[in-house]
């Protein structure tokens, strides 16, 4: 398949790095395209422009400044997002990833009477999110309801994609981390990709 790694964060030596990493390695090994997007790295600018705002209703929406991102985007199969979650939201930059590359006439289409959007990026068919969180698994899920997967889920991918699954993997309580607790999360991220696997190889039997 053909994957798209986001990750975003502003330290080289965090866990977000590490864990980036080796779901990279983990890809590359099953045979997956990876290209990696860090957007810190690429020195990313996450506002939206006057201009790019000013276009979302035009035709074509101006993507002019982040066409490369755009670019991958429309040929991901697959796409990988690790980050931490920081309030319980997207980090600035990834949020400005999607307000940015996620527009009009690339991830969906608006309708003529401004009604429900209709979807465009139909190469996409699977979702792998890596999130580290510092709060316990029962304040995201019982007390904040799951935010980040809500949005993810119902906001971004019900709207501009179609039949693509979701995978949600969130370490919790990640400041407080020791060596096998990660190591069970990497076997967590292992599984998920081995799914992935599975799926990919039912699927091409199936054709």
């Amino acid at each position: 398949m053909k994957c798209l790694l986001v990750t975003t964060h502003p330290l080289t030596n965090s866990l977000c790095k590490h864990l980036s990493s080796h779901v990279a390695d983990k890809l590359q090994s099953q045979g997956h395209e990876v290209t990696i997007e860090d957007l810190y790295e690429q020195n990313f600018q996450p506002a939206l422009t006057a201009d790019e705002r000013r276009s979302f209703y035009d035709d074509p929406y101006n993507s002019s400044t982040v066409s490369d991102e755009v670019e991958r985007l429309l040929e991901a199969e697959l796409l990988v997002l690790v980050f931490p979650t920081w309030w319980f939201s997207f980090p600035a930059m990834l949020k400005g990833w999607f307000d940015r590359v996620w527009g009009p006439g690339i991830a969906y289409d608006h309708a003529s009477d401004l009604g429900p959007i209709s979807p465009r990026l139909k190469k996409l068919k699977e979702v792998v999110v890596v999130t580290t969180l510092g709060s316990p698994w029962w304040v995201d899920r019982l007390v904040m309801r799951q935010p980040v997967k809500k949005i993810l889920k119902h906001g971004l991918l019900g709207a501009c994609t179609e039949n693509c699954r979701l995978q949600f993997l969130s370490l919790y309580e990640s400041e407080n981390l020791n060596e096998g607790k990660l190591d069970a999360f990497k076997t967590k991220i292992n599984k998920a990709f081995q799914n992935l696997k599975e799926k990919s190889d039912y699927d091409s039997r199936s054709l």
